[in-house]
């Protein structure tokens, strides 16, 4: 089968032979898939003298084969997931993925706006109502959240959940004006810039502390404006991680609970609950198919080749996309 993999250190086109399912695995043929900071991260840290590596954590496809012990799926079934970070990526004809990690591809989408939605969904999810630990049945309205870095893939999911099942009031950073309409169209409530004082934004806004703060960028740059903003007793997650100490001291007056978000842990580790993802990634389609959530899919860039892969990974090396990059069909 034809795929994608990173060969000394380039992304380059190869023929492999097609998985076989086996366990709780679906064969999926893929339809499209979508690129994410993450695959440019990975790409960059593989040997020049390692093997081959198929990255894409992300994709939308059919089932055409099942494992013995599958039972959510079946042939036929159209599905959408992220995948495992330690088994090989989507960037395939073909790709076998665990059920349990897999959702059933919401009705009202097609692959490639089903595509933008797994990794970013999931990460955005469990970072708000896992690891912040906040209600979605309303009990924490009214409460504020910063999303640091709105316009991204996260960032553009974090706002729509925060808002549409939490209630809170949204403040999303955006550094462009085309961003900054974006997460307004979104559903945030206000917008400041975070290559600026976010403090300072803030006071201007009339706002003095932000009870939860979602960090989707780089922390460090960020890390003492956070610590300035967030609540006593409020709470922060991250999503990348820093290559450097951060000073936990600076949070400790005001008792806030710092959380990392992974959205790979479930599957790396093989989590009892791993199935949470699957139910996840349902609900999420039940509330896109309800009208509730958007797609986040900013722009297509072709069919699926390492030429549209190499050139989906500058841009988001770039960091000023917005939205999601998807690529379709072989």
């Amino acid at each position: 089968m034809k795929a994608i993999a990173v060969t000394n250190t380039t992304l380059q086109d190869v023929d492999i032979a097609v998985p076989v399912a086996t366990g709780h695995d679906l064969l999926v043929r893929i339809e499209a898939v979508s690129v994410n900071p993450l695959d440019t991260k990975v790409r960059a840290g593989e040997a020049a003298d390692a093997a081959p590596r198929v990255l894409g954590w992300d994709a939308a496809g059919t089932v055409t084969a099942v494992g013995p012990d599958v039972t959510l799926f079946k042939v036929g079934d159209a599905v959408y997931y992220a995948g495992s970070i330690v088994r090989p990526g989507a960037n395939s004809e073909f790709h076998l993925v665990d059920e349990r990690i897999a959702g059933g591809k919401p009705s009202s989408l097609d692959f490639k706006h089903a595509a933008a939605l797994p990794l970013t969904s999931i990460t955005a999810w469990e970072a708000l109502f896992d690891r912040l630990a906040i209600r979605r049945d309303g009990a924490d309205a009214g409460k504020r959240v910063l999303v640091i870095g709105g316009a991204g893939g996260v960032g553009s999911i974090a706002i729509q959940l925060a808002k549409q099942l939490a209630g809170l009031t949204v403040i999303a950073t955006a550094s462009r004006p085309e961003s900054a309409q974006w997460v307004r169209a979104l559903g945030a409530d206000h917008v400041i810039d975070h290559n600026g004082d976010m403090p300072a934004q803030l006071l201007a806004l009339e706002i003095t502390g932000v009870d939860y703060v979602l960090c989707l960028s780089d922390t460090e740059p960020h890390f003492d404006a956070i610590a300035q903003v967030v609540a006593p007793q409020g709470k922060v997650a991250g999503i990348v991680h820093n290559t450097a100490p951060l000073d936990m001291d600076k949070l400790f007056a005001k008792s806030v609970t710092w959380v990392w978000e992974m959205m790979f842990t479930r599957s790396m580790f093989g989590t009892p609950d791993m199935i949470e993802q699957h139910k996840l990634l349902n609900e999420v389609a039940t509330l896109v198919d309800a009208g509730k959530l958007k797609t986040t899919l900013g722009e297509v860039y072709g069919k699926i080749d390492a030429a549209n892969l190499r050139r989906a990974h500058q841009a988001l090396e770039s960091r000023r996309t917005i939205g999601k990059i998807v690529l379709s069909g072989f």
